[in-house]
């Protein structure tokens, strides 16, 4: 089985679309998500109860549908980033990136040498459990495993430019909560203050030909990103999502029937 190049769909020019689980690991996810049509599933693991043999199923799961995980340690430490990647993670979006050093660093912990220190282990679940040729199975993850900067401190925001200037960051990704409660305006995406903050950003990004990413909660929000310049597009999350559909559907179906009340009762 061919894998995912995560770096590749970030580098290139189309829409990317996902959508972020936070709940959900049934063993069906990856065909459930393949039949949507989204181009990779950003899974959690910072705010989320999943573990690493969790995240190792729905790996699998995504990798059986052909679609590309990207995974959200817990924390930017090399015991995590290594792990997640050991069992299968096609990318991974670190929290909180602060400096371009700091950047620097995870990339060494995500690559293989020549250009990492990332501990070697092969015919593992990131190699499908098939024995590959050393040389080339190192190669071969370091041309495609994606490295996602999440910017949602001042400090990230202040060192943007040089974060976004790092070789082997593939994408910036706009975490809006926390940047802007990092501000001491939290939630107040309105404010001048965030909305320079997001321009900066994005113009960083866009300086350095890097992937520009954020998580929005509908269509309207989504297309509005896209036209701002933002190509990776993260739609809802997992509880978002089925609390919607059920609250949409029940209050239709609970109209519908109050308005039923003479209904015949034969």
């Amino acid at each position: 089985m061919v894998r995912p190049n995560m770096k590749r769909l970030f580098a290139s020019s189309k829409l990317k679309v996902g959508h972020i689980l936070f709940e959900f690991s049934t063993p069906g996810i990856g065909q459930i998500l393949k039949a949507t049509n989204i181009d990779f599933v950003f899974v959690d693991m910072e705010h989320s109860g999943f573990g690493i043999s969790e995240v190792k199923r729905i790996v699998t799961s995504l990798r059986a549908a052909e679609l590309p995980s990207l995974v959200r340690p817990p924390s930017k430490n090399y015991h995590h980033i290594a792990r997640i990647l050991d069992v299968g993670a096609d990318g991974l979006i670190l929290p909180m990136v602060a400096s371009a050093e700091e950047a620097q660093d995870i990339i060494q912990h995500m690559s293989y040498p020549p250009h990492g220190h990332r501990g070697i282990a092969l015919g593992v679940a990131h190699d499908s459990y098939a024995p590959k040729t050393p040389a080339a199975a190192l190669a071969a993850a370091n041309r495609r495993i994606a490295m996602v900067a999440l910017i949602e401190t001042v400090e990230g925001l202040e060192n943007v430019d040089a974060i976004a200037a790092v070789s082997g960051v593939d994408c910036i990704w706009i975490g809006h909560f926390d940047l802007s409660a990092s501000m001491g305006i939290p939630g107040q995406f309105d404010h001048p203050d965030y909305i320079r903050a997001e321009h900066r950003i994005r113009r960083a990004a866009t300086k350095h030909g890097k992937a520009l990413g954020f998580l929005v909660i509908s269509p309207e929000q989504g297309i509005a990103c896209f036209r701002k310049g933002y190509d990776v597009i993260c739609y809802q999350t997992d509880i978002l999502a089925y609390q919607q559909t059920l609250n949409r559907g029940i209050d239709q179906l609970r109209k519908g029937c109050a308005r039923s009340k003479g209904r015949d009762k034969k």
